[in-house]
């Protein structure tokens, strides 16, 4: 199978090519042509074409399309390059070229379809019930008789997507019915959701020319980047401080999702075990909305141990296993990169590794690797492994008093306090550093599609603003 270049919806092959690996044979099982800078900046003299052919289209026509892409991109056989693709050919083949088991891709593809189905509501609750024909002229009236004026600040969307989970798919779901266009660069291991979601646009009846997918290396995202108007990125820690302050990109990193036991619900920390144990290690660990920390001023080690022990035994399963709960590391060095790090941290007096009476948890493969399960204890916030997150089943549970919790868990994502104290409720909710609260035993891993996800993607394409006429 060959992947080609899309260049607004034409494909395009290249000399310089990327083969597809399976993660554990080694066997090629694609190959896909790269882009450069220099044909990306090319084609972005077209991206008001892309926003021009969807305006054409009324939004609600334009729903109606996504509506009809949700069932064809779960069921349908649909053309990726030069073949054609089911949904289960997919689902191995995202497997075979991310390490994530089968059965983990299948519950993407269900979540991306729900999002796509449901799209009139989401963007409904996005816009705080906008008519969104004003998105599509530019300005209208408001439900109190004033005028208003919504202008987009770019005619497309860029975004440097990732390989690590293809749950991340949903941020940028609703632009195509906001008639905004869209330039994607694939992650070099996970292009399968982008061109799958693509061909279903088209086969609904979106222009091909509203959507561009470039592989490429890091000066393709570099200009991507730099030539857009707006654009998401996702990435590390460094690449958060590297666009901090920039109005132009959205920066998705790291989570820091973590769980607050209040004073007055933390003796009863065994009710709240399954909500805890759920946020640690759905999807493998490899969500920003994972909880990399459980925090408690009390019972932090007997809480860390119960953790430990659900999790502690888990081993590497086939990813074709229906039980498989661990996904592979598939780029060489990665895996044991971040246990050397784990382990420095580990060093440090008032941190305890709880999973180490299960066994390692570096464990390689010939073409791969993967790291198990990790539950550390931190007697305070101070210890450097407290404020760290991992792409793996990883939490460090940290002993803090409650007055001092809002204050020392630094950025959090996602934020689930369980608590009955209205007073340190109120505290939560004005948390600056807080995107997420859910007050009440509730997963991190539990979204509520009606809700922003990280930052409002109508807000940040969209600059609201005054309008007057005299007619």
């Amino acid at each position: 199978m060959h992947i080609p270049v899309l260049r607004w919806g034409e494909p395009y092959k290249s000399l310089e090519k990327d083969n597809l690996v399976h993660f554990a044979t080694g066997e090629i099982v694609g190959e896909m042509s790269k882009a450069n800078a220099s044909i990306l900046q090319r084609d972005m003299r077209f991206a008001q074409r892309a926003r021009d052919v969807l305006r054409e289209i009324p939004i609600k026509e334009l729903l109606g399309m996504v509506k009809k892409a949700a069932d064809l991109y779960l069921n349908a056989e649909l053309p990726v390059g030069d073949s054609t693709q089911t949904p289960d050919q997919f689902v191995k083949m995202q497997s075979a070229t991310t390490g994530l088991p089968e059965h983990m891709a299948r519950f993407n593809m269900r979540k991306n379809h729900f999002v796509l189905d449901g799209m009139d509501k989401i963007l409904d609750a996005l816009t705080r019930g906008l008519d969104l024909e004003i998105l599509s002229r530019g300005y209208g009236i408001e439900s109190r008789g004033v005028p208003l004026s919504y202008q987009a600040q770019s005619p497309v969307l860029g975004l440097v997507l990732p390989s690590n989970s293809p749950g991340v798919h949903t941020l940028w779901l609703p632009i195509i019915p906001m008639q905004i266009g869209l330039v994607l660069k694939p992650g070099s291991s996970e292009p399968w959701t982008p061109y799958r979601m693509a061909a279903a646009f088209y086969a609904a009846g979106v222009p091909k020319q509203a959507i561009g997918i470039y592989p490429g290396g890091h000066d393709v995202g570099g200009t991507l980047l730099n030539t857009v108007g707006r654009a998401l990125i996702f990435g590390s820690q460094q690449t958060v401080e590297q666009y901090r302050g920039n109005p132009r990109v959205q920066v998705h990193g790291p989570g820091f999702s973590k769980i607050l036991l209040g004073d007055d619900c933390v003796d009863e920390w065994e009710k709240y075990l399954d909500v805890m144990v759920q946020s640690v290690f759905v999807n493998s660990g490899r969500g920003c909305i994972n909880a990399s920390g459980i925090w408690a001023s009390r019972h932090t080690r007997e809480i860390a141990q119960a953790i430990a022990e659900k999790i502690g035994p888990v081993q590497p399963l086939p990813p074709e296993d229906p039980n498989s709960a661990l996904a592979a590391f598939t780029v060489p060095g990665q895996a044991q990169g971040t246990w050397a790090a784990i382990e420095a941290d580990l060093k440090s007096a008032g941190t305890t590794h709880v999973t180490e009476k299960y066994g390692p948890r570096l464990v390689e493969k010939e073409r791969c690797a993967y790291l198990l399960p990790t539950v550390v204890h931190c007697t305070s916030p101070s210890e450097p492994i407290a404020h760290k997150e991992y792409m793996f089943p990883f939490v460090s549970v940290v002993e803090c008093p409650q007055e001092q919790m809002i204050q020392a868990i630094g950025p959090t994502l996602v934020c689930t306090a369980i608590t009955r104290d209205e007073k340190w409720q109120r505290q939560l909710l004005d948390s600056t550093h807080i995107d997420r609260l859910n007050i009440g035993p509730i997963p991190t891993v539990q979204l509520n599609w009606l809700q922003p996800h990280e930052g409002n993607i109508v807000d940040f394409l969209f600059r609201a603003r005054a309008y007057q006429t005299a007619n």
